[in-house]
């Protein structure tokens, strides 16, 4: 574990070892599907994949998912076990996985899973928007290195993005929908292979997740919901910079072969 208390392990033993006491916990004979958290960066990604497939064969598992995975960590895993899906962020103000990463899922039949297709938060509404959200993260204190270092929702950043928000919440209201609604109903009708992950401990924010499925949109209001929300626009990172590396712009792998750093 480094210094910002995260750590990715990749490596069979501990693939092994993880998804066997998934297994005891859930009380189950196999999972179905079973992402790779990340990548380990340090372990071929052909060794995680290999481990994968060992316990897919043995029935431990149905489908394997990675996130978080550059187009070349991608292409290298499905090319050792098909990949069934990949979780990566994406929402109105995070869109970089359009341009590659999109495209190539959709060549490999790879479904895609965004998380936080709410912005962590940020377009569920004014009383979040004005304080930063409090989801859910691993530990008290790793809850708090998001809620302190996440440029966009400090200071002038958040002013700005703020002004983001104003324009899908007159958006939402042509719609008549919510904010949150019509954020995640743009992210729904980004494709059919296409299944968001917006997190919530509340019933009315689960309901209201449930409504966006009701919100119909056509090309031309997808064209001026994104124009809305002007990607370079957006201010600040949309994670911590010291955690920056766990995205998949930093997830290549060591070539196959490679002895994995201890």
């Amino acid at each position: 574990m480094d210094s910002t208390g995260f750590i990715v392990n990749g490596t069979p033993q501990y693939v092994r070892t993880c998804i066997e006491a998934s297994l005891k916990r859930l009380d189950v004979d196999y999972i179905d599907l079973y992402y790779q958290h990340r990548v380990d960066t340090n372990t071929p990604i052909e060794d995680t994949m290999s481990e994968l497939k060992k316990l897919v064969e043995e029935g431990k598992i149905k489908y394997i998912g990675l996130s978080e995975a550059s187009p070349e960590t991608i292409k290298r895993a499905h090319a050792v076990h098909p990949i069934t899906a990949l979780q990566m962020e994406w929402s109105l103000w995070t869109r970089d996985i359009e341009d590659e990463i999109v495209p190539l899922c959709r060549e490999l039949g790879i479904g895609i899973v965004p998380y936080s297709p709410l912005g962590s938060g940020f377009f569920a509404g004014r009383g979040v928007m004005e304080t930063v959200p409090a989801n859910s993260i691993l530990t008290d204190s790793q809850r708090l290195l998001f809620k302190t270092y996440i440029s966009r929702f400090q200071g002038e950043n958040l002013d700005k993005n703020k002004e983001l928000y104003l324009k899908t919440e007159k958006l939402a209201k042509k719609h008549g929908c919510t904010s949150a609604q019509v954020a995640l109903a743009w992210v729904l009708h980004q494709g059919d292979d296409v299944a968001p992950l917006p997190g919530t401990t509340k019933i009315k924010n689960l309901d209201s997740n449930i409504g966006s499925l009701k919100v119909k949109l056509t090309a031309e209001d997808l064209k001026e919901i994104s124009d809305a929300v002007p990607i370079n626009e957006v201010a600040g990172n949309p994670m911590p910079d010291i955690l920056s590396r766990f995205s998949w712009k930093f997830s290549n792998t060591p070539p196959k072969g490679s002895k994995v750093s201890t």
